[in-house]
């Protein structure tokens, strides 16, 4: 499949998308503390894509291979989740926990989609470093979204800072093209085994989620029975920091940004 270029007035259309997620994800975010559950912050979030008229991306979102469909408006990935935790009434926050919530929206035909990780008070000098780095190398990608630039490039700008601070980049699962659908080309690596300057070179209009997952162990990744929640094999912490992110004439412009 072609990567599907958006013109400017597209580009408008899916800041709204990604307004309302950033939105979302700001109201989530000053509700975390020790004991509220993730089921909790799961029904705020499904109140505030219903009050905007819009839908939410990942609930009923259907298994890639045959399972269940996703239960949840919010990913909610706790301590050594990677992705796709589900949300619970029965999982309750407490300090020194860190929560990855990951939220996509369908608005006016587009599609927003971004996730960040928040400590549950005070972190441990080495987690606190895994969520600052894993940040860090999120906006080191979005630099490289630039006309002309190459997708291998973001991917090793992402692998080179995480490899550097001694932590492991998630390679099992990757970044995404996004507009009209959820999930589009390309496939966006936070890693890079060949050559940063051959590959997919970035133009106007091209719209991606950039979407670093960054363990503090091995970078290798399981499936729970529950079919969805990824979790690293060693049942080390993992963090995730993701940003829709388009491709312009005037560099790149962050989509998952309140205004």
């Amino acid at each position: 499949m072609p990567v599907e270029l958006k013109t400017p007035q597209e580009v408008e259309r899916m800041r709204a998308a990604g307004r309302l997620v950033a939105q979302i994800l700001d109201e989530v975010t000053r509700l975390i503390e020790p004991g509220i559950s993730t089921g909790e912050l799961n029904r705020v979030a499904a109140k505030l894509v219903e009050d905007a008229g819009a839908e939410a991306a990942f609930l009923n979102y259907p298994h890639p291979h045959g399972g269940p469909v996703f239960p949840g408006v919010l990913c909610t990935s706790l301590n050594e989740e990677v992705v796709h935790g589900i949300p619970s009434t029965s999982v309750i926050l407490k300090e020194g926990d860190i929560l990855s919530v990951d939220c996509g929206v369908k608005l006016n035909g587009f599609y927003g989609d971004s996730a960040r990780t928040i400590g549950i008070g005070k972190l441990p000098e080495r987690t606190q470093q895994l969520l600052d780095v894993t940040r860090q190398s999120l906006h080191l990608a979005i630099e490289k979204c630039t006309v002309g630039g190459r997708l291998n490039e973001l991917g090793k700008a992402v692998q080179d800072h995480v490899e550097a601070a001694g932590f492991a980049v998630v390679r099992e699962f990757v970044g995404h093209g996004i507009g009209r659908n959820l999930h589009e080309e390309p496939q966006v690596p936070n890693f890079c085994d060949g050559n940063p300057k051959k590959g997919l070179k970035f133009r106007a209009g091209m719209v991606i989620a950039i979407e670093p997952m960054v363990n503090v162990g091995s970078p290798e990744t399981s499936t729970l029975s529950d079919h969805w929640t990824v979790v690293t094999r060693d049942r080390s912490l993992s963090a995730h920091f993701e940003h829709t992110v388009a491709i312009t004439d005037d560099g790149p412009l962050i989509m998952t940004q309140a205004a």
